[in-house]
This record gives C-alpha cells, sequence and structure tokens, in this order.
C-alpha cells in the first residue's frame, strides 16, 4: 500500500475536499486560481502514479482498483460543484449546460456498474482511443472553466445582453464547449461498453 504510486493516488483522493472548498465561492476569484492549480496538480499525479507504477513494476491491485475511483470521484465532484455555483451556464442557453455534465455523470456510475458486472465474468473491457479523448475533452472542459472563474469570476446569465465583454468569456466558452465534446464522446463510448455487456447479459 505504501508504494509511491498508491501514494500519489491516495493523496489525489484527499485533495479533493481541499479543491472542492476551493471552487465554493463563486465570487473568490483567488480561490478559483488556487483551485485551477491544485486540479493541474492532480492531473499531473494522475498521469505520474500509472507511470511509476508501471515503470518500477509495483502495479497493484489496490492502485487499479484506486485510480479509476480518484478520477471519478474527482470529476464528479468537480461537475457538482461548479453546478452549484452557476459555472456551468453560458449564454442564450443559460443553465442547459448543466445537461452535459449529468450526462457524464450518469454514464461514468453505469459504466463503473457494468465493469462491476463483467468482472464477476471475468471479462474485461479495455478503454478505447475514443474513451481517452473523451477523457481529455472532460479534464480539458473542466480546468478551463476553473481557470476561467480564476481569472473573470463568474460566467454571465442566461440572456446575452447580460453577459460580459465577449474577450472575458472566452475561456468559459472554451471550456463549455470541451464539455458537450465530452458529453458527445460520452454516450458513443458509453454505447459501445454497453453492446459489449450486453452480449454477456441472459
Amino acid at each position: 500500500m505504501l508504494t509511491l504510486p498508491n501514494i500519489l493516488t491516495l493523496s489525489r483522493i484527499l485533495a479533493i475536499p481541499l479543491l472542492a472548498f476551493f471552487l465554493w465561492w463563486p465570487e473568490w476569484k483567488l480561490g478559483y486560481l488556487i483551485g485551477f492549480v491544485l486540479y493541474c496538480l492532480i492531473g499531473i499525479t494522475d498521469y505520474f502514479d500509472g507511470y511509476l507504477a508501471r515503470s518500477q513494476g509495483t502495479v497493484s491491485k489496490l492502485g487499479m482498483f484506486l485510480d479509476p475511483i480518484a478520477d471519478k470521484i474527482m470529476v464528479a465532484a468537480v461537475i457538482l460543484v461548479l453546478t452549484a455555483q452557476g459555472y456551468l451556464r453560458g449564454p442564450v442557453v443559460g443553465d442547459f449546460h448543466v445537461f452535459a455534465g449529468l450526462i457524464i455523470l450518469v454514464r461514468e456510475i453505469a459504466v463503473s456498474g457494468l465493469r462491476e458486472f463483467l468482472g464477476g465474468l471475468q471479462v474485461s473491457v479495455p478503454v478505447s482511443k475514443l474513451a481517452k479523448w473523451k477523457t481529455t475533452f472532460q479534464l480539458v472542459s473542466l480546468g478551463a472553466i476553473i481557470g476561467g472563474g480564476g481569472l473573470f469570476g463568474p460566467p454571465c446569465t442566461s440572456v446575452l445582453v447580460d453577459c460580459k465583454p465577449m474577450s472575458d468569456q472566452i475561456v468559459h466558452l472554451v471550456g463549455l464547449t470541451a464539455l458537450w465534446a465530452a458529453a458527445i464522446l460520452t454516450l458513443i463510448t458509453g454505447w459501445d461498453y454497453l453492446r459489449v455487456g450486453l452480449k454477456h447479459m441472459d
């Protein structure tokens, strides 16, 4: 348990409440800047714990169990806090962007349950390249939304005329666009996983 990769994974999980704390006050730009830095550090440890485990030959069952859970907890926590604080909103369509986050959360829960079911049948489901792209868009989107909050504060309201200048919205809009890209890929990859699962169901 006390290998460096496992310690890094556990540190990611322990850092999630701290990240949520810094994102809790929507008007607190400094908090969002600190949250953005912490978010990036969590992402870096996500890369290095897997890299070190493979390069050092210390891949463990605990690490294989905790690593995907840490990722899902962080994504779920960030989406929920950003939704609660009004950050998953944009011009014209307002809070409709929350549905993109909801699609991602539902898929993560469904795929986790499916993997658990298939694991009992000794069936493994490899991660596809499309799923890796989904993860990339997902991480970029949340990072951009947090970073935009640190630079420019909360996003505009639901009506375009009430919004800030476009120059103050670019980072946030990039984040929302990437979030929808992740949501679309989430539906595609989720269906791919479900097709595999259906083959092993009575």
